[in-house]
């Protein structure tokens, strides 16, 4: 790896990573993150209605995923660009990109445009997560990057929360084209706000990319989401297809490690996953974004399937999780830059979390009525917020200011990684359950109009009621593994925690 250049910056850049950051940086930083943020979330409410419309429910969680996977692979090399050129260009480009991406989306008239335009929109929102923290990550002190993390994390609650209540408004009201719309002129103001606001931050000495290993990450991630869905995709009942894409999978990250191991500038730098705090900090993420991926997409639906409500209610259900959020965003980023306990913060998060996603089984297992996620929702929103900055602020304090745009790339690719995995195995579960259960309907699942009053009103009561049964035990089975995820997390995090108590302090 080429020494750090950081040394040599300039007076006035040095200065201004010391300094409180202006509030239009703030501003313009927080805009392109909400842009990144709700358009991961916003089609949750939405996909009843676009798959009705477009004729591909079976295709559903795939608008979802082949967004995440284009961001989860696309986020180290903008972490890696960053290092060497800085994040102020590659911001506008992403900003781009993602706009004329939402015009497509807006435009297509099948669900196959609409999931290669999604993986296209995707390219540009895994550069505005990176490198919005990124460059907070370059310009706030170490002590105090947790009272900026909370901030970013109350936003990516509000358009991560909110969006499914935008989208379901949105989708009752106009149409769910107008989705991807609006994001013209937020795209817009965010460029404009980036231009005039981020700093040219010092850069390394120009290197070679890491195009080598950028290209196996592409193609070893992709094999193992598409081995995650691979019970929603079928194969035709046969387990060749799912054994070549393992094998692609498990040959495609033993290839990245060596190819990372004599990069002059890795992609992924393995030296970092050395450090225990790194790690587990990653780890968690990872997970927590699993589990919130998870249950952000399909509990909507089981809200509109199972409680047959509209996607407008749908989406107001979202609410106790976002003022959750919000409100423990800002608390636990002031309590951590107070005391700079960010690993024990991190495991109540995590444990916050995990108890929401049982809850949830257990609920959606029971049949329970709206109130019960209502609430639940709020406990999983109050995890989500403690937790997650302060994983990120434990990946950014444990890395030197040279690889901080390859530790947040690293800690945004696991996050989105983890995310897709949740989504793809989520929806993974889900179809085989669907599937498996279709043949024996009265009636085609694709001939009834989920989130629909009116539908749902000239469907005979005993078919909707195995319909509705149906998608029950689908959802709740889905959320299962979103559940395990997060007990496995919360071992992992108190294991870190429990081990820095024993480490003396150098």
């Amino acid at each position: 790896m080429p020494p750090s250049s950081t040394a040599q910056a300039p007076a006035r850049t040095q200065a201004a990573a010391l300094s409180r950051p202006s509030s239009a940086l703030i501003a313009s930083l927080l805009l392109a993150m909400f842009l990144a943020a709700l358009d991961q979330s916003v089609l949750a409410t939405a996909l009843p209605a676009i798959a009705t419309d477009l004729h591909g429910i079976e295709s559903l969680s795939w608008v979802v995923t082949a967004f995440m996977l284009t961001s989860t692979i696309s986020a180290p090399l903008y972490g890696k660009l960053s290092d060497l050129y800085g994040p102020r260009p590659l911001f506008l480009f992403a900003i781009a990109l993602i706009v004329a991406a939402s015009v497509l989306c807006g435009a297509c008239t099948s669900m196959g445009q609409l999931i290669a335009a999604r993986g296209l929109q995707g390219l540009g929102a895994g550069g505005l997560m990176t490198l919005s923290q990124i460059v907070i990550g370059r310009s706030v002190k170490p002590s105090e990057r947790g009272r900026y993390q909370g901030v970013f994390s109350a936003t990516f609650a509000v358009s991560s929360a909110a969006g499914p209540l935008l989208g379901g408004f949105i989708t009752s009201n106009f149409s769910w084209r107008w989705i991807f719309f609006i994001n013209l002129p937020l795209g817009l103001l965010a460029m404009l706000g980036v231009a005039r606001n981020v700093p040219r931050f010092s850069s390394q000495a120009k290197v070679a990319v890491d195009y080598a290993g950028a290209v196996t990450l592409g193609i070893a991630t992709s094999a193992l989401l598409l081995l995650t869905h691979a019970p929603a995709l079928g194969f035709g009942g046969g387990v060749l297809p799912a054994l070549v894409l393992a094998a692609v999978m498990i040959l495609g990250y033993a290839l990245l490690y060596r190819i990372e191991r004599s990069a002059q500038a890795p992609i992924i730098d393995p030296a970092l996953f050395r450090n225990r705090r790194f790690t587990v900090a990653i780890c968690a993420m990872a997970a927590m974004a699993f589990a919130m991926m998870g249950s952000l997409v399909f509990m909507p639906l089981y809200y509109q399937a199972v409680l047959h409500q509209t996607p407008t209610e749908s989406g107001f259900m979202t609410l106790p999780q976002v003022a959750m959020m919000v409100l423990s965003s800002f608390v636990g980023g002031a309590i951590a830059t107070r005391r700079q306990n960010f690993a024990q913060l991190l495991l109540v998060g995590v444990a916050l979390e995990c108890l929401a996603l049982c809850l949830l089984f257990a609920f959606t297992h029971a049949g329970l009525g709206a109130p019960w996620f209502f609430l639940t929702m709020g406990i999983l929103g109050l995890g989500m917020g403690v937790g997650m900055p302060n994983a990120t602020v434990l990946v950014q304090n444990a890395v030197s200011p040279a690889v901080m745009g390859a530790a947040t790339a690293a800690l945004s690719f696991c996050r989105s990684l983890g995310g897709a995995v949740g989504v793809a195995a989520a929806g993974g579960i889900m179809g085989y359950v669907l599937t498996q259960g279709a043949g024996a309907l009265p009636i085609s699942l694709g001939s009834i109009q989920i989130g629909d009053p009116q539908s749902l009103s000239q469907v005979p009561a005993a078919q909707l009621a195995q319909v509705t049964e149906l998608y029950r035990q689908a959802i709740n089975a889905s959320l299962l593994a979103g559940a395990l995820v997060m007990g496995f997390a919360v071992l992992l995090v108190a294991w870190l925690v429990r081990s820095a108590k024993r480490t003396p302090k150098a």
